[in-house]
């Protein structure tokens, strides 16, 4: 590290520690989340409190899970250094065959799924085939597929829309349904909303004593049980919300989906060797190779992954619709990628993380239904969600060419226990062998 580092404010340090606890930087790690908590605070105040209202809520969650879904997915293949154009059309071509199966082969709705899944595997191996092992880049190979599946998804079902049956839009229009007393309010959301609210707590728990267990940094139980307050009172807040709205509605059965694979992909990405491995190629592939990485087994996989993905995405938004169309999933990828790059993840690979993607992902949903709330046309909206999207990219770029800390590098680095763990290291060679085959210590944040 340069001996010529800025001094750090010891009596500031101790301060963020006090509530973050995590070493310098980590106030920065919340500011996603502040800017998204502000742009939900101004919209409720410009749209006298509809934006926090509960038919608003649910319909927002219900509206944009399966870019949410995309942006799981999506901050995968960026954090291994590639990008995905193919995913709307994807999602519209495994749309339109689960239609055409339920409609016109008879399949049975869970079959379907089954089988749309089925069909998102096919095509990831096929785009996974030419990015790992005959190293087109993705970017042509995904530009390719958007082109093919959008052409297939017009050739099968002859530019028109096909129907589904009742039963498979519970995956996309169904909530949870109502059981036990009657409260005023969905019994299983207010459960749901319970059981988020004590999981947050033992992760705090259970955080504090894997850090005392290593000797870690710990930040005081004062600053802890504020955290966990917080959060937990956003949580009963959004609860009741959810469960208060009008009868027949609750938490969206996508919303449970959407839910169910943030914790798996946040415990694969930050708990497994395939998420280290993830990380490791995309922040340094060569590093990775010499320390044993299969990096095309890497890339072959995060490619099927976002196929798979996408083609659950397509089958939520059909359900949702009530049919398929020739013009679904236009401009998801371009969502799904704004999505992950406000939520932290770096052009050049090796950093992101799915918390992360998610919330940007709801920035990007939160700034759209409020503009939409607020009668503004689709064509002013375009352009501020380009807006925000330069403006959250340009300004981390700007300050590292200033020398100034990368916003990005703040929200990601000095995490001991929740982040994703940075790519192992390289055994070297000889000292023989030329200084350019050998990894750099530290990937650029």
């Amino acid at each position: 590290m340069s001996s010529n580092t800025a001094p750090i404010d010891t009596k500031k340090d101790e301060g963020r520690k006090s509530i973050f606890g995590r070493g310098k930087g980590n106030l920065r790690q919340f500011g996603i989340l502040f800017s998204l908590i502000a742009i939900i605070l101004l919209f409720q105040f410009l749209t006298d409190g509809l934006t926090l209202s509960s038919g608003n809520l649910i319909n927002l969650v219900s509206q944009y899970s399966y870019i949410l879904i995309l942006a799981i997915g999506m901050v995968m293949v960026i954090i291994a250094g590639h990008i995905d154009l193919s995913v709307g059309s994807v999602a519209a071509f495994s749309g339109i065959v689960v239609a055409i199966s339920m409609s016109d082969w008879n399949f049975p709705w869970p079959l379907a799924i089954l089988f749309g899944l089925f069909v998102g595997a096919l095509i990831g191996a096929w785009q996974g085939f030419w990015v790992a092992y005959i190293g087109v880049p993705a970017f042509i190979v995904t530009l390719a597929g958007m082109l093919i599946f959008r052409g297939g998804n017009q050739l099968i079902g002859n530019a028109d829309t096909v129907p589904v049956p009742d039963g498979f839009t519970l995956i996309g229009a169904g909530y949870l349904p109502e059981v036990g007393p009657i409260t005023g309010f969905n019994n299983l959301t207010l459960v749901l909303g319970f059981l988020i609210a004590v999981a947050i707590a033992v992760r705090e728990w259970r955080a504090r004593k894997v850090q005392k267990t290593m000797h870690s940094e710990m930040s005081p139980l004062w600053g802890s049980v504020l955290k966990v307050g917080l959060l937990d009172a956003v949580v009963i807040y959004a609860t009741f919300l959810f469960a208060g709205g009008r009868v027949g509605t609750s938490f969206p059965v996508s919303g449970i989906i959407l839910g169910v694979l943030v914790l798996f992909y946040s415990f694969v990405t930050r708990n497994t060797i395939v998420g280290r491995h993830v990380y490791a190629v995309g922040g340094n592939k060569l590093a990775a190779e010499l320390s044993g990485v299969n990096s095309r087994r890497v890339n072959f996989l995060v490619m099927m992954n976002m196929s798979i993905l996408a083609s659950l995405a397509g089958m939520i938004f059909v359900a949702r619709a009530g049919a398929s169309g020739p013009q679904d999933g236009l401009s998801w990828e371009l969502d799904a990628i704004a999505a992950v790059f406000i939520g932290g993840a770096a052009v050049s690979g090796g950093i992101g993380t799915v918390i992360g993607s998610i919330v940007g992902g709801l920035v990007m949903a939160v700034l759209n239904n409020g503009l939409q709330l607020l009668g503004v046309g689709s064509d002013l909206v375009q352009i501020i969600k380009g807006m925000v999207l330069l403006a959250a990219v340009g300004v981390d770029v700007w300050n590292k060419s200033q020398g100034r800390p990368s916003i990005i590098g703040l929200l990601t680095r000095n995490r001991r226990v929740s982040d994703p763990p940075q790519p192992p290291p390289a055994v070297l060679p000889d000292a023989g062998t030329p200084s350019s085959a050998r990894p750099a210590d530290n990937p650029t944040n």
